[in-house]
């Protein structure tokens, strides 16, 4: 039985004024899988990113998600179609509180317009689902605070939290360990490996140890190239890959 990928590149390529930042990647990620996108500083893992979530078009390749050809399609279009992307940095409403932060990914994910002046009676119709989003991240104690009073590790909770109320079939992270102390790293792990149950995950993370605990499969990148794919096992002893690692520091 062939295997079910549900986001594929061939010849994926991006240049920036003659230098070549992503170069002929070929990458099949499998539906239900952890996937890590790793590689040292310069590798092109933030551009591959950029354009496997359409923030960048590539100068040459294609993109499929679920079979579709989405190389030029809008990062909107894209998430609407069930690939959605959260940020390195923490994308949320500081001055609204975690519930209606989460509501706000609710309503946008049915398509109601952010109207912010509309009763309290319509907006009240998503608290129970919001609620339920907000139990999952382990914020519970914390539905009616300000965003912006949260801990670093919280604020990430919360933006897990309205990435998974956009309904995302693939979930394309960007660093989600990024500036966390060693006591959020292990309960943000914790959240995407719930978070993962029923979906796909593509995550870049300079992380070793995470992306050890967490991936199914690791695609390394260096010079823009695919290195070595495979488990952790496999690609952390994998000559190539630890070259390219010699004297770059990583968490």
């Amino acid at each position: 039985m062939a295997e079910d990928f549900i986001l594929t590149t061939q010849g994926l390529a991006k240049t920036f004024r003659g230098i070549v930042a992503v170069d002929g990647v070929d990458l099949a990620v499998q539906r239900g899988s952890i996937h890590a996108l790793i590689g040292p500083n310069g590798a092109g893992k933030t551009t591959c990113f950029n354009l496997l979530t359409k923030f960048l078009s590539p100068t040459r390749g294609r993109i499929s998600f679920n079979g579709r050809d989405i190389t030029r399609t809008s990062p909107a279009d894209v998430a609407r179609l069930g690939l959605v992307r959260s940020f390195q940095i923490s994308a949320t409403f500081p001055h609204l509180s975690v519930l209606e932060n989460v509501r706000i990914a609710l309503q946008r994910q049915r398509g109601d317009n952010f109207d912010f002046w509309r009763s309290e009676k319509l907006l009240r119709r998503y608290d129970a689902e919001a609620f339920g989003l907000i139990e999952q991240v382990g914020l519970a104690g914390h539905a009616d605070g300000r965003a912006a009073d949260l801990s670093y590790g919280r604020k990430r909770a919360l933006e897990l939290a309205t990435t998974l109320a956009l309904s995302p079939e693939l979930m394309l992270l960007d660093e989600p360990m990024a500036g966390m102390a060693h006591e959020d790293i292990d309960r943000t792990a914790a959240l995407i490996r719930r978070a993962a149950k029923g979906r796909t995950v593509l995550m870049v993370e300079h992380n070793l140890s995470v992306v050890a605990s967490l991936s199914d499969r690791i695609t390394v990148l260096a010079r823009g190239r695919v290195l070595a794919e495979g488990t952790y096992d496999q690609v952390s002893r994998d000559p190539r890959v630890v070259e390219a690692y010699i004297g770059v520091g990583h968490g």
